[in-house]
């Protein structure tokens, strides 16, 4: 028995890193697996690689930033599955680590609306039928930059520091109604989106890296089993937490 048999997962960044990583576990434990990427060819490869491993998937594209693009994969992906038991909100991107001097309107404007308008744009969308299923999971990706300065730029760290906030307030809101939302603060996460960033070996980013205790960055799998954990049973009394998984960031 898998610790999400006969769930369906709306998978979120799915195409790759921390994303891709869930979507690959949550089906070994029993989940049907609804991939959503704003990259189709990336997604369709986890897709295959789930059935491959005798799991089901489908893969739908998705602009997590254009609200009727998340409307349409979400249309999509009820379709193919009938219904969303777990939602993990997982697409996002990277500032470069500007401060608010050297953010331009259009940097602000691109981060918030895909980090933080793309969590509201995907739970608006699954909420209401999991609300008329008396049951759901939400599982928002936030980071260490939720919590402290230095994870991100200026918008970056605004808009992770939103997602903790909506987080809680999703759980106050709806949790009387049988949806948890929780969310997972990665520290260092070796993804798509930071690969580039470790491999340039800026002095300044690995110095943060290495001086947590853990002393490495972390893996997706490792971010990954956080999120399994949070949507299955293990966590059924947890509601409204911002949990570090950040080999020991925090503590510095």
């Amino acid at each position: 028995m898998g610790k999400l048999d006969n769930k369906v997962a709306f998978i979120t960044g799915a195409g790759s890193g921390m994303g891709a990583a869930q979507s690959l576990l949550f089906a070994k434990e029993g989940a049907k697996i609804i991939a959503a990427d704003i990259n189709l060819e990336g997604v369709k490869k986890i897709v295959e690689k789930i059935k491959e491993d005798g799991g089901e998937a489908v893969a739908v594209e998705i602009d997590v930033s254009d609200s009727s693009s998340v409307k349409d994969a979400v249309k999509e992906g009820l379709e193919s599955f009938e219904r969303i038991d777990v939602l993990s909100n997982t697409a996002g991107v990277l500032d470069d680590y500007a401060p608010t001097l050297e953010t331009s309107e259009e940097l602000w404007d691109k981060i918030i609306n895909i980090n933080l308008k793309g969590v509201y744009n995907v739970t608006n969308a699954v909420l209401p039928q999991m609300i008329d299923n008396k049951e759901g999971v939400v599982i928002n990706i936030a980071s260490i930059a939720a919590f402290v300065a230095g994870g991100g730029g200026a918008a970056y760290t605004a808009a992770k520091h939103g997602i903790a906030g909506y987080t809680k307030q999703l759980s106050f809101d709806y949790g009387n109604k049988g949806i948890r939302a929780n969310a997972i603060a990665p520290g260092a996460v070796e993804s798509g989106m930071t690969k580039e960033i470790f491999e340039s070996g800026d002095a300044a980013v690995m110095e943060s890296v290495n001086s947590v205790p853990a002393g490495r960055y972390g893996s997706p799998e490792e971010i990954a089993t956080a999120a399994l954990f949070l949507a299955s049973e293990d966590s059924s009394f947890m509601h409204g937490a911002i949990m570090p998984v950040d080999g020991g960031w925090l503590v510095k």
